[in-house]
């Protein structure tokens, strides 16, 4: 990856949910599980992400991680239903951080997760929503390796 490419990533990370602009605050800030309806709202976040960045000329090569982090493996995800390498890869290694700091920090529904109960969360879920074999880059990453033990 070169440094241009590099910077398209960072803007798409800071971006990408600058779409929950259009997510009231009541839905965004509940302290209980949200409703199908609520669901349905909040899911539309990425399009509207992509609706807001796409007319900015020099943030069309960031739009990948803003508009593709809730895609899944198996299909499963939206906006779009993409399914497997037709997930920008971005998208694909951003949405593993995501949820990583998702699971590891406060929300108003949940206290975060220990790293050891987000490394088991990880460690018991199969491909279905990530590339399969791609959990051990981010152990790795993080300087844990796939023992969960911090080195």
């Amino acid at each position: 990856m070169n440094e241009e490419e590099l910077v398209y990533i960072r803007w798409g990370a800071l971006l990408h949910d600058i779409g929950k602009m259009g997510i009231p605050d009541s839905i965004l800030l509940k302290p209980g599980p949200l409703t199908e309806e609520e669901w349905q709202i909040m899911r539309r976040h990425p399009e509207t992400a992509f609706e807001l960045l796409s007319p900015v000329e020099f943030l069309k090569p960031a739009l990948d991680i803003p508009y593709c982090h809730h895609e899944m493996w198996d299909g499963a995800g939206y906006p779009r239903g993409l399914q497997g390498d037709a997930i920008p890869m971005v998208a694909r290694i951003f949405a593993l951080v995501d949820v990583w700091d998702a699971l590891r920090n406060d929300r108003p529904y949940r206290k975060g997760w220990s790293e050891e109960k987000v490394r088991e969360a990880y460690s018991e879920s199969g491909g279905d929503t990530l590339r399969p074999g791609s959990r051990m880059y981010l152990f790795e990453s993080f300087g844990t390796g796939n023992s969960g033990g911090r080195k």
